[in-house]
């Protein structure tokens, strides 16, 4: 049995503090574009110039959200700007989302979620991009996931934060329909974010997002972008099987990072997701103490995550994060990031079986055990982490 190793990282406190700050969703150094696909025009914004041949960070953000409310305090976050020195990135607004947006005319055919992928392509070589690592959260996991199985040539790697691979089977699009009839759409909204404990115990994050999505968010432009993402069709994925079908099924193809809080309502959904995959080329991350935005309420984790992510693929030499070097914490504040390695032919939840010996670090050693990640590929194992 492979080796489970256990790694103490400190705790990063949530950015969003207070009622005030939690709404300050501000962009930095960025061009705005608009950009004429033939699905119709998307608004993209780009912090930084690309470099080089490197890929360009490309984000797609969630229903009820913006690339600002969704990426904005992940991005600005202190430690992140160490890692976004060696990339530019792309926000990508699906159409009618973006702050200031107008309504659609009467009768407007929203984009269904396929052709919402399939503007990507044009915003690439508009903005003469060669290459992409994508970071999608619920919806926009979705369609990033979609554009990668289509043009997998333009993607070399994928953060998928609350990706449901599944189509909305007939009970939940009868439940969501009599909802609709019921309920308000920001209340549907939050519950697609959030989970029920975190819709009772955040109040100060809830109430920002209710506020947001209400007031800044164009309520007939989201309801057109729900229900496109409510009419999706299955990924049809397939996990590989070696020396079976490894050379014929559908899945993605480039590295893939998803990500979970342990209280977020995309568990389930993101548990499909892993079993479906590759586990030679996927990482499985389970927050704790987290719920549906993970990089909103936990931006140093996942900036963690992320860094290894990328360093696995080989881009950015090690980078000490400044929280690892600078910040003491009690530690009943620590947390364990664990990296457990299963066969292909188990799923995450098997992945958490007793039957696993582990080893624990000292906090120092993080940065030494972690990058790891890049040299399991060559085996069928899936990477599975709790932190």
């Amino acid at each position: 049995m492979d080796e489970l190793q256990d790694v103490q990282l400190t705790e990063i406190k949530p950015l969003l503090n207070n009622k005030n700050s939690t709404r300050n969703f501000q962009d930095f150094d960025c061009q705005e574009h608009d950009i004429e696909t033939a699905f119709g025009v998307v608004h993209v914004t780009l912090r930084g110039t690309p470099k080089g041949n490197r890929p360009v960070i490309l984000t797609y953000h969630d229903i009820g959200l913006n690339h600002k409310s969704c990426f904005n305090a992940f991005f600005n976050f202190e430690d992140m700007q160490e890692i976004t020195h060696h990339f530019a990135v792309c926000h990508v607004d699906a159409p009618g989302q973006q702050e200031g947006a107008p309504p659609f005319p009467s009768g407007f055919q929203y984009p269904t979620i396929d052709e919402l992928a399939e503007m990507l392509p044009a915003v690439l070589t508009h903005l003469s991009l060669r290459s992409i690592i994508g970071i999608g959260v619920g919806a926009g996991a979705y369609i990033l996931s979609r554009f990668a199985l289509n043009h997998p040539d333009l993607v070399e790697g994928l953060v998928l934060i609350n990706v449901d691979p599944c189509a909305k089977g007939w009970m939940d699009w009868a439940a969501s329909k009599f909802s609709g009839w019921t309920t308000n759409i920001v209340d549907i909204v939050l519950s697609h974010l959030f989970g029920q404990e975190e819709l009772q115990a955040n109040l100060d994050l809830i109430q920002t997002y209710r506020l947001h999505i209400a007031q800044d968010i164009n309520q007939e432009n989201l309801q057109l972008f729900l229900s496109s993402y409510n009419s999706r069709r299955d990924l049809d994925i397939e996990r590989p099987v070696l020396g079976v079908n490894e050379n014929t099924t559908k899945t993605l193809k480039c590295p893939a990072l998803l990500v979970v809080g342990d209280n977020s309502p995309a568990v389930e959904a993101v548990v499909e997701c892993n079993s479906r995959l590759d586990p030679a080329n996927t990482t499985f991350l389970k927050m704790a103490d987290c719920g549906g935005l993970p990089q909103v309420v936990q931006p140093g984790k996942l900036t963690e995550a992320f860094k290894y992510f990328v360093q696995g693929m080989g881009y950015i030499p090690y980078v000490q994060l400044s929280h690892l070097s600078t910040e003491s914490v009690p530690s009943a504040s620590m947390t364990r990031l664990i990296r457990s390695r299963t066969h292909s032919s188990s799923s995450v939840g098997s992945g958490e079986s007793t039957q696993t010996r582990s080893q624990t670090s000292k906090p120092g050693e993080a940065a030494t055990r972690m990058p790891e990640a890049a040299n399991i590929r060559d085996s069928p194992q899936t990477m599975e982490v709790s932190c």
